[in-house]
Order: structure tokens, then sequence, then C-alpha cells
């Protein structure tokens, strides 16, 4: 099964979306070697940083890029897609300190 990661690229003057291409096992997502072994084979050498997020770090710090951030997962079956709104809201709404009632 392909798996269409849809990532983007932050440089100083801005962020480039891209695409790459993970070949998976039938209901499988991927998994952390994955994404770095795609990435890899694109010439990014890559640290997970943010395993929540998906924001991978160049290894070199002369990079000519500061981070890369997985946005989606398309499998063809279900997609992965952050919604930062929703995460915001869901932030907010969330206790920020346990109160027992």
């Amino acid at each position: 099964m392909e798996c269409i990661v849809h990532f983007e690229v932050m440089h100083s003057e801005g962020p480039k979306e891209l695409r790459g291409l993970i070949f998976l096992d039938e209901g499988k997502l991927p998994t952390e070697a994955d994404f770095l072994k795609m990435f890899e084979e694109m010439g990014y050498k890559l640290r997970l940083t943010d395993r929540e997020n998906l924001v991978f770090e160049p290894i070199d710090s002369g990079a000519g890029y500061s981070k890369i951030r997985v946005r989606r997962l398309d499998t063809g079956e279900k997609s992965y897609k952050e919604d930062g709104e929703l995460k915001s809201l869901l932030s907010n709404l969330m206790p920020r300190e346990f109160r027992p009632i």
C-alpha cells in the first residue's frame, strides 16, 4: 500500500510544501524508521524531535532548513491531518491542573 506523506520544510524565507512516498503493508501506518528512511532517500538527514506533532530536525547544524513537519498522511483510506483549531479548542477546555470534586 502506498502512503503519500505531505510535509513542509521550514526555511528562513518561509515553508516549502513537499510530498514523499512510503510503501507499507495493508492497514499499517508509517513508523519513525519509515519516515527517517524516506527523508534520507530524499537527502534529508533528520532526527525525530516531537513524536506527537511529527516534527523532525536536521542532524547537520549547517542545513539550510530548521525543521520538517509532517502535515498529512494519505493512504487512500483514512488520512491523518492535524486540525490546529480543534487542538487549540481542546487544550483550552482541558483543565490545567487536577482538582478533586
